[in-house]
């Protein structure tokens, strides 16, 4: 009996520990579960008073990396801002590339025939470069805000109560390839207008003298961006054109081809060239005269095999913003500086015309009277025409200044000496008008004749190729940089 006692009780001790173990590990499962410590797909972790490092695992071998520059000296500093300028390159050319390609669920509809709900506009032609053809007798203006060209009669005066004159010809429309056109020139042979266009379109245009309407030109140059002034050497049969962005001067054969390469470049930091617009030649003394506004930066060398902007390497072909070097932008003061007529790479000028009593203040058209040896100024932001000699250097005050309310200049940006007839031609841009006076005139002098583009009561806008816009609503107004 009592063998049969202790074999019962020993039964019982063993049934208790069998369900006292599987009742502690149903409770660890079911705790696991709860925190994470267990799971079916992958294990976790649970925080359980501070950070742990639970696990580690290798990264895969990704070969060479890049490290980051860091901006605390200047060789990183101009690193990351050469590194942020290619970014925002290749984001341009894959936006560009985006916009090309049309992908699918992009509104394409033509929006070009849409109205406006109201705009600010000017209705009028801004005269913004001027020639004279003497041969026939007439006047020629290019205008930047409705982008056209226009042909006067040379002897043509508005009268006081009329809105305006009317050209003889029109060259305007799509067809032309005319935009933002600030630099012109005749041939005094045959007639035909040498047109540069400067912000939108990289080409030079070339029409018959008679041309008019919406028509193509008779030839077409594919030039380097931002060209504005040209100056013609019919001697040597040669075109130069100066490079506002890229401080530059190229110079092309006068008939070149289309995608003919320049035949010299002065552009570098001895030549002087600081946001250069006009040029004129001195063909007696072999000079050419270029005006600075003065903004500049200098460029890095181009790589080998790298292309230009035009997607087309070239020879003499000017290193453009990409070439930029990061924090050498500087803004010089206006000048007037002379080279010799062949230089070429990086030289320094002969002579610089520049400081306070010069009075020069966005120097733009240039002009040459080769028999009196004087250099004609279109002095924009002055509202004048500054006369000097052709030797003039240094800080020197101009010989003559036409300036004053009878004058009726309004920022005048183009001019144009007619040697034949004895006139100083002047586009102004800023009020409708071309003026033309006596050659040799100084002072607050009346113009001889004036063609007007517009009434007298409607200045211009100057609004020029704006991009961005922006509301001042504390003033409730439109701000546009053009």
């Amino acid at each position: 009996m009592s063998r049969a006692r202790r074999a019962w009780r020993n039964s019982r001790l063993l049934r208790l520990f069998i369900v006292a173990s599987l009742f502690t590990a149903a409770t660890q499962l079911v705790l696991s579960r709860e925190t994470g410590l267990i799971h079916k797909e992958a294990p976790q972790s649970k925080a359980i008073g501070s950070d742990r490092l639970v696990s580690m695992e290798k990264l895969p071998d990704m070969g060479e990396y890049c490290e980051t520059p860091t901006a605390n000296t200047a060789a990183g500093h101009e690193q990351v801002l050469t590194a942020a300028l290619e970014q925002r390159q290749e984001g341009r050319a894959s936006s560009l590339a985006a916009r090309a390609a049309g992908p699918a669920g992009v509104d394409t509809q033509d929006r070009s025939k849409m109205k406006p709900i109201r705009w600010i506009r000017d209705p009028y032609a801004a005269f913004s470069s001027i020639a004279v053809d003497p041969i026939n007798n007439e006047v020629v203006m290019t205008d930047e805000n409705l982008f056209q060209i226009l042909v006067y009669d040379r002897m043509e005066n508005t009268p006081r109560t009329a809105k305006l004159s009317e050209p003889k010809r029109i060259i305007a429309g799509l067809n032309t390839k005319i935009e933002f056109q600030c630099g012109l020139y005749i041939d005094p042979k045959d007639g035909s207008i040498y047109a540069v266009n400067n912000d939108t379109v990289d080409s030079l245009v070339i029409f018959d003298r008679q041309a008019k309407g919406d028509v193509k030109p008779n030839r077409e140059l594919n030039t380097p961006h931002g060209t504005f002034g040209i100056a013609v050497d019919e001697g040597a049969q040669e075109m130069y054109l100066t490079l506002q962005h890229d401080a530059a001067m190229v110079v092309f054969r006068k008939y070149a081809e289309p995608n003919e390469s320049p035949l010299r470049l002065l552009q570098g930091d001895k030549t002087g060239l600081a946001d250069p617009h006009g040029v004129a030649l001195d063909i007696k003394d072999k000079w050419v005269f270029i005006s600075n506004f003065g903004s500049v930066s200098s460029r890095h060398p181009r790589e080998a095999g790298a292309r230009a902007r035009r997607g087309i390497q070239k020879e003499n072909w000017p290193l453009e913003r990409a070439q930029a070097i990061p924090g050498s932008g500087r803004s010089l003061p206006p000048s007037i500086i002379v080279h010799n007529m062949n230089d070429h790479g990086d030289v320094p000028p002969l002579r610089k015309i520049e400081g306070p009593k010069t009075q020069l203040d966005w120097a733009t058209g240039l002009a040459v009277d080769e028999p009196h040896g004087e250099l004609y100024v279109a002095n924009d932001m002055g509202d004048s025409i500054l006369v000097f000699n052709v030797t003039d250097n240094g800080d020197v005050a101009p010989k003559r200044v036409i300036k004053g309310p009878k004058t009726t200049l309004k920022n005048p940006t183009g001019l144009w000496v007619d040697s034949k007839n004895n006139e100083l031609w002047v586009a102004n841009f800023m009020n409708h008008s071309a003026t033309a006076y006596p050659l040799g005139v100084s002072g607050d002098v009346a113009p001889l004749r004036t063609i007007r583009s517009g009434p007298t009561s409607e200045p211009s806008l100057g609004i020029g190729n704006p991009h961005p816009l922006a509301y001042d609503s504390k003033r409730e107004q439109i701000l546009v940089p053009n």
